[in-house]
């Protein structure tokens, strides 16, 4: 039975994406479903996208929140929480302005602020950091794949990659919000309504946990203090800025959408990572002797709960998963031909490429040739790489070391220019990669704070000795901030010499 409902969630998946199909009628409507999420999908597709995060623990956020749950007792909670604290504060402070900037990456707010084209070297990072995101995924959810069938590791990425890049390519952001919804749905109930509920009835409840597990259990800071700061500058300030997210926001139809329906996404993220710690910290009072973390949801789900019931509850570790997969692969794939595609042509000697979407079906077809690419490009390096937690640490410290300081400045610093950004970037980046190699350990916590204070001292200086952005750049960014109507997309200024 248990097959039975996860085979029926598949074939699910499949049916809305190509349901979605049918309104990816031009890019906008593809890559960001046309800016006209209401409340309700909005909010669904941003906490699904964000729940199943990737995290160097376990995987994902679902899967890798129960198991230091069940490491370090309720502490285990922080991981989620700092994810949560990345999208309340992004969802109130920026959402409503990223809304309005009518943009598609995260790079070309940079090109827009700054009047200067650094897409390519910004795009580059990006790509990397939401590549990664879609690769971990891939390998969480086949872990599930390969418990339930039986398949061998392989077979299980490529099964489960191809049913993500299916959807996913039919109907770009439509089917994927499409299929977050019910993956939303599914998470609910799958870990409030039926694993938290059951786990801490069958361990005995707060008493017969304490008695079981002891005192350090149950206190807030078990897993370390060094560990929760990290956890917040890694992935707080890497939600702020991240391609995946920030193409959510760009859905939302409103700014009023997009902060308060962040705000209630957020609130939702929180709750869920402290029902991760609680199911996980019942499940080491009920089998204290489970081989690996990662393993702790999977098994609580198998031996805990009834037949049927316990496939609704690994249906929403996959749906988990896939919703970051699928989100991770639109957002590398929208980066991929909107910043990267001009750096190489130029690198190549090759006239920058325009895209040309005067006729939208053939856009269409472009971004969903670049989906099915770079998703079968993430199936390949997800069956040949058993580890990966290193390389997306990397990912995450260079988006963050390289890219939080000029994205965040010029949203927040109208004397910011692009001389600055430019330097901070480049600054930023070559400090995180030279302290990883000082350290001798890319799991450290250094880089990342090496780079964050090189970018800033040198984005500060650097703004305040150079000429402020040019008028007529500035202009068109106010204009684009304060929601003045205009035309989508609305023509970026020239790159300044």
């Amino acid at each position: 039975m248990d097959i039975t409902i996860i085979l029926i969630y598949l074939g699910a998946m499949l049916a809305f994406g190509w349901w979605g199909k049918r309104r990816a009628s031009n890019s906008s409507e593809y890559l960001v479903a046309g800016r006209r999420l209401g409340g309700f999908l909005y909010t669904s597709t941003m906490a699904a996208v964000v729940i199943g995060g990737a995290s160097t623990v376990g995987g994902a956020s679902t899967v890798g929140g129960v198991g230091l749950g069940y490491k370090y007792g309720i502490s285990g909670m922080w991981l989620v929480v700092s994810i949560a604290a990345g999208v309340l504060l992004l969802s109130l402070l920026f959402a409503a302005r990223i809304q309005r900037l009518k943009v598609y990456t995260v790079s070309g707010m940079l090109k827009l602020r700054y009047g200067i084209d650094a897409t390519g070297a910004s795009g580059l990072v990006m790509m990397a950091y939401t590549l990664m995101l879609t690769v971990t995924s891939t390998i969480a959810y086949a872990t599930i794949f390969n418990v339930l069938f039986g398949f061998d590791r392989t077979l299980s990425v490529v099964l489960g990659g191809l049913i993500v890049v299916a959807y996913s390519a039919m109907g770009g952001m439509w089917s994927i919000t499409l299929t977050d919804v019910v993956q939303f749905v599914i998470k609910t109930i799958g870990v409030f309504v039926l694993l938290l509920p059951f786990t801490w009835s069958k361990a005995g409840g707060y008493a017969g946990i304490k008695e079981r597990v002891g005192e350090q259990a149950l206190g807030l800071g078990t897993i370390g203090t060094g560990t929760i700061v990290t956890f917040f500058v890694v992935y707080t300030l890497g939600i702020l800025i991240g391609q995946d997210i920030w193409q959510r926001v760009f859905t939302a139809k409103s700014p009023e959408v997009a902060r308060w329906g962040g705000v209630t996404a957020g609130i939702y993220c929180l709750l869920y990572g402290v029902a991760g710690a609680l199911i996980g910290l019942a499940a080491s009072a009920l089998m204290p002797d489970i081989g690996s973390s990662d393993d702790v949801y999977a098994d609580v789900a198998v031996h805990v709960l009834p037949v049927g019931l316990s496939g609704i509850v690994l249906a929403a570790a996959v749906a988990a998963m896939m919703s970051t997969a699928s989100g991770a692969l639109i957002a590398t794939a929208t980066v991929a031909r909107q910043d990267v595609l001009p750096l190489v042509a130029q690198i190549f000697g090759r006239t920058r490429p325009e895209l040309d979407t005067s006729d939208p079906e053939a856009d269409v077809r472009g971004n969903r040739l670049y989906v099915i690419v770079i998703g079968l490009v993430s199936i390949v390096i997800a069956a040949l790489i058993n580890d990966i937690v290193s390389a997306l640490t990397i990912a995450y410290d260079i988006l963050v070391g390289g890219l939080l300081v000029p994205i965040l400045g010029g949203l927040v610093w109208k004397r910011a220019t692009g001389t600055a950004a430019m330097a901070a970037m480049a600054v930023g980046t070559v400090a995180t990669i030279a302290t990883m190699f000082v350290v001798g350990d890319v799991m450290a916590n250094e880089p990342v704070y090496v780079g964050l204070v090189s970018a800033l001292v040198v984005f500060v200086a650097t703004s305040l000795f150079t000429e402020p952005t040019p008028a007529n750049v500035m202009s068109v960014w106010n204009a684009r901030v304060s929601g003045k109507p205009e035309e989508d997309p609305v023509p970026v200024p020239a790159p300044i010499a």
